[in-house]
C-alpha cells in the first residue's frame, strides 16, 4: 500500500504567553537572520514541553523531531497524557496551523474533527453546514446530496437539521461534525478525543464507522483517544508522546501496554509511614507493588488481566500463621465490592518471612476506578484482634477490553491462589 501521510522531523516551538512567535523585535531578528542565511537563533532554545514543571525560558517545544509514515488503509492510535503533543500534532496534519520545524507530505483529502465546534459555522443550520463542509472537501452539490440523509440519520439530529449550529447542544455538535467528516469521503480522517463528549451509544456508532471507513473502503483513520480499549479495538499501530517527544512506534498491543505500563506511578509510596490506619501494631504493613501479567510495576489492568499484589510487612511476639490476610477493592462510593482473604482461601503465613504473594488469573472487574484495602487482623476478626488496617493503599484503574459492549463482562467462575495455594470464588 502507498503512503498517504510522511511526517518528517515535525517540531513546533511556542512562546509562553504571546500569540504566534512572540513580539515584533523577535519577529525581526528571525527576518534578519533568515535573510543572511543563518539559522533562526530562536531555534537554539527552548524547553521540553513537561507541564508539570516550572521552567526558566519563555520558549517552549511542544512537539520535537517527529517523524512516522502512515499507509493507505491504516489505523494509527496516537497516545499520550494530557499536554503530551497530540492535539498539536494533529492540527500541523490538518493544517490549521504549521510547523516550526520540519515538513509533512499528505496525499488525498482530510477530513478532521480536532474540538467540538471546529469546521462549523454557528449561525448556518445543519444543512448549510454539512453543504459548506462538503465544498470545503472539494465536493459537488450531488455528491453532497447524495450523502445527505446518510449523514442526517447518522447524527440523529433530522428534527434540528435547520436549526443554527450555535443553538446545538455539544453533543449533538459532535454527532453532526463526526457525520459530515466520515460520510463525505475524505482519504484521510483525523479524529481527537473530542467523541468523549458523546454518549455511549454514539461513541460505539462512531468507532464502528471509523472501523467501516478503514476496513471496506480503505481510507486512513487517526485516532486520539485516553480510552486504551478503544484504541486496541480499532487500530492497528500506534504512536506513544511524551512531553512533545516520540517515543514509541509500532504494533498497538505492544504500544498499549508500554502506555500503561510507563504513564502510572509504578513505585507505590512506602506504607511504614502511614499514619492513618488501625490496629495494635503487632503486625503491620510496609509496602505493596502492583504487577500486571508481565510481571512490570503498574496501577493500570485490564478487565480479567492477571494481577500479582507484592505486599511487604513486619511483626513482633505474634505467631504468623494466625493472622489472617486480606485485600479488597473499594469502588468509588467508597464501597468494598470484593476481596480476598488468606482463612477463606486456606492459607497460612509461614515464620521467617516478612512478604506474602497474591496472585489473581483474572481479575474481574467492570472498567473503572477502584482504591486497595488491607487488613490484617490475629485469629479472629474481632476489633481488638486487629492488628493493620489501611484503606487506600493503591489506586488501580481499569479498562475495557470489550469497548462494542461498554461494561459489560463474560460471567464466569473467577480463581485466585494465595503463595501458590488455589481458591476457586
Amino acid at each position: 500500500m502507498s503512503t498517504v501521510i510522511k511526517v518528517e522531523n515535525i517540531s513546533k516551538q511556542y512562546r509562553l504567553g504571546q500569540t504566534g512567535t512572540g513580539s515584533i523585535a523577535h519577529d525581526v531578528n528571525r527576518a534578519w537572520y533568515r535573510i543572511r542565511g543563518k539559522e533562526d537563533p530562536y531555534l537554539k532554545i527552548g524547553e521540553t514541553n513537561d507541564r508539570a514543571s516550572k521552567g526558566s525560558s519563555d520558549y517552549v517545544w511542544a512537539l520535537r523531531d517527529i517523524n512516522f509514515d502512515v499507509k493507505q488503509g491504516e489505523v494509527l492510535g496516537i497516545i499520550g497524557r494530557n499536554g503530551a503533543g497530540k492535539s498539536t500534532l494533529l492540527k500541523i496534519l490538518s493544517r490549521t496551523t504549521t510547523p516550526t520545524i520540519g515538513e509533512i507530505k499528505i496525499k488525498g483529502r482530510v477530513a478532521s474533527l480536532l474540538e467540538v465546534g471546529t469546521g462549523f459555522h454557528p449561525e448556518l443550520t445543519g444543512r448549510e453546514n454539512i453543504f459548506l463542509n462538503g465544498a470545503i472537501l472539494g465536493m459537488t452539490k450531488k455528491e453532497i446530496k447524495s450523502k445527505f440523509d446518510e449523514i442526517v440519520d447518522f447524527a440523529g439530529v433530522e428534527r434540528y437539521i435547520d436549526t443554527p449550529v450555535k443553538r446545538y447542544s455539544s453533543g449533538m455538535y459532535v454527532r453532526l461534525a463526526f457525520g459530515v467528516a466520515a460520510h463525505l469521503e475524505p482519504e484521510i480522517l483525523i479524529v481527537d478525543e473530542v467523541l468523549a463528549v458523546g454518549d455511549a451509544e454514539f461513541q460505539k456508532k462512531a468507532l464502528g464507522k471509523m472501523k467501516d471507513v478503514s476496513g471496506k473502503d480503505g481510507r486512513t483513520v487517526l485516532f486520539v483517544s485516553h480510552n486504551m480499549g478503544a484504541i486496541k479495538s480499532l487500530c492497528g499501530s500506534a504512536l506513544i508522546l511524551k512531553n512533545g517527544k516520540e517515543i514509541f512506534l509500532g504494533n498497538v498491543y505492544e504500544g498499549v501496554s508500554k502506555y500503561v505500563t510507563s504513564e502510572q506511578n509504578t513505585e507505590r509510596a512506602s506504607l511504614r509511614d502511614r499514619i492513618d490506619r488501625e490496629g495494635n501494631g503487632k503486625f503491620k504493613f510496609q509496602s505493596i507493588q502492583i504487577k500486571n501479567e508481565k510481571q512490570e510495576l503498574t496501577e493500570t489492568l485490564f478487565c480479567n488481566e492477571r494481577v500479582t499484589f507484592d505486599i511487604k510487612f513486619t511483626y513482633k511476639e505474634i505467631d504468623l500463621s494466625k493472622i489472617v490476610l486480606s485485600l479488597g477493592f473499594k469502588d468509588q462510593n467508597n464501597e468494598l465490592i470484593a476481596f480476598f482473604s488468606s482463612d477463606e482461601m486456606g492459607f497460612r503465613l509461614n515464620a521467617n518471612t516478612n512478604c506474602y504473594k497474591l496472585d489473581i488469573p483474572h481479575l474481574a472487574l467492570r472498567a473503572g476506578n477502584y482504591s486497595v484495602w488491607l487488613f490484617a487482623s490475629y485469629g479472629s476478626t474481632a476489633p481488638s484482634d486487629f492488628c493493620d488496617v489501611i484503606d487506600g493503599v493503591a489506586n488501580i484503574t481499569i479498562l475495557p477490553i470489550d469497548f462494542w459492549v461498554p461494561g459489560k463482562m463474560i460471567r464466569s467462575r473467577n480463581t485466585a491462589f494465595f503463595n501458590g495455594n488455589y481458591l476457586q470464588v
